[in-house]
């Protein structure tokens, strides 16, 4: 007998990602009647914007870290998993964890992407990039080691590659390391150390492309090269990397092949999707493109699957002006927002229009009162746009908290130009990445 009281199980939607994407989908769905579980292999969502700023001391990882659970204790439709996903089965409509089946109505995965060192995946112990916490600690862990590393060094030779810093990637990430690598040298250690002088630091930003930052407009690409210039950096561009090895970086640019020797190289250039991508492609038969980005729908949807969402750097969008969207962070919000508001849309029988994204502009600091900012029509330099650089990624944040510490930190930066988070951790001592370069 059929009980007309029973109530019937709510939609169950499950997100795999918990970064900016996958948040906003989460919190957006945080008051309607479905049961939401977001599924994380960390416990934390990461503001990646600020990585750099813990890479070169300014930040610590908890300034810019908020614990999921914290985040959704008061969504009590939601729950969070901590785990990685292994794969999908589209059919039965679960997701595998290594000790765990979850089963969803609707799926939103939002994995993000990782480094790509185009085909060279040996350079990464040589040239870590900055996508982790771990990476921002690894990344701080070289950069002041070099100093510590210059200081005891009686080689004049040696010490000037300790006190070379190569940034591989003049986008958004290697524009602002380089600028506040060069603040660090130039500025913040000045009179710390006693055997060297910092100021003969020497920063090299390596870029691809004829000119850094090319998404946004050429006349503020110019600024923050000019800028980044009076802060003592040296801007190569159309550079391309061809060999890491033995503390050289090999360099092309047109037919002159140039070597550096150089103790820290960083890596800001190149994105492949996370392995989810490949998951699935092999899974759904969707295809991806040459990053394993996959191509998704105008709802943002896998072809095929109507119940399967992709979301932020994992998904190919090129349904808007023929090239996929950039992987940033607004992107990412956007599409979480636009699925959730899909979602309760579609349990009334409705739907919407297809995803568009509002391009809320492009915004690189470079230097304390340096920054550039491109809203499109309104284009902003120098202390303004430092300033809008500043409230933007402070309204971003997640908690209240949160925003409370950077604010402080930056005050006390600001005020005092010294940076508190100067820790060397993560080995018992300084020690030198590895040399040799494997074939």
């Amino acid at each position: 007998m059929v009980d007309l009281h029973e109530k019937k199980a709510p939609h169950q939607v499950v997100i795999v990602g918990g970064g900016f994407g996958g948040l906003y989908t989460a919190k957006t769905l945080a008051k309607a009647n479905v049961s939401v579980t977001l599924i994380d292999k960390r416990n934390f969502h990461l503001f990646q914007p600020l990585l750099y700023q813990v890479a070169t001391g300014t930040l610590s990882p908890g300034d810019i870290s908020s614990p999921l659970r914290a985040v959704f204790s008061k969504s009590k439709n939601t729950q969070v998993l901590l785990g990685e996903v292994k794969d999908i089965n589209p059919k039965a409509q679960h997701v595998i964890l290594d000790d765990k089946v979850v089963p969803y109505d609707t799926l939103i995965v939002a994995t993000g992407a990782n480094h790509s060192y185009f085909g060279k995946d040996h350079w990464k112990d040589l040239a870590p990039g900055l996508k982790t916490v771990e990476d921002a600690i690894e990344m701080r862990r070289r950069i002041f080691g070099a100093f510590e590393a210059a200081e005891k060094e009686t080689d004049p030779e040696k010490r000037r590659a300790w006190l070379t810093f190569v940034i591989v990637g003049g986008g958004p990430t290697g524009v602002e390391l380089a600028g506040a690598i060069a603040e660090l040298a130039y500025k913040t250690l000045k009179e710390d150390f006693r055997s060297i002088d910092t100021s003969e630091t020497k920063i090299l930003l390596l870029q691809g492309g004829d000119r850094i930052l090319p998404h946004i407009a050429p006349e503020l690409s110019q600024v923050a090269a000019e800028s980044l210039q009076k802060l003592g950096a040296i801007i190569q561009t159309k550079t391309r990397v061809t060999n890491i090895e033995n503390d050289i970086v090999t360099f092309k640019n047109g037919d002159e092949v140039k070597e550096i020797p150089s103790k820290t190289i960083l890596w800001a250039a190149g994105v492949k999707a996370s392995p989810m991508g490949e998951v699935l492609a092999e899974r759904t038969g969707v295809e991806c493109d040459h990053a394993g980005r996959v191509i998704v729908e105008p709802d943002l949807t896998v072809r095929g699957y109507k119940n399967i969402f992709v979301v932020g750097d994992l998904g190919n969008f090129s349904h808007q002006n023929g090239k996929p969207l950039p992987g940033v962070a607004p992107v990412a919000t956007q599409q979480g927002e636009y699925v959730a508001k899909l979602i309760k849309k579609r349990l009334k029988g409705q739907t919407l229009p297809e995803f568009r994204y509002n391009d809320v502009g492009s915004l690189a600091m470079i230097g304390q009162n340096l920054a550039v900012v491109d809203l499109g029509l309104i284009k902003l330099q120098g202390f303004i746009a430092w300033v809008f650089w500043l409230l933007i990624h402070i309204y971003f944040l997640i908690e209240f908290d949160t925003k409370l510490l950077v604010v402080f930190q930056w005050a006390w930066n600001y005020i005092t130009r010294n940076r508190r988070s100067r820790l060397i951790t993560g080995r018992e001592a300084f020690v030198e990445p590895k040399t040799v370069n494997q074939q």
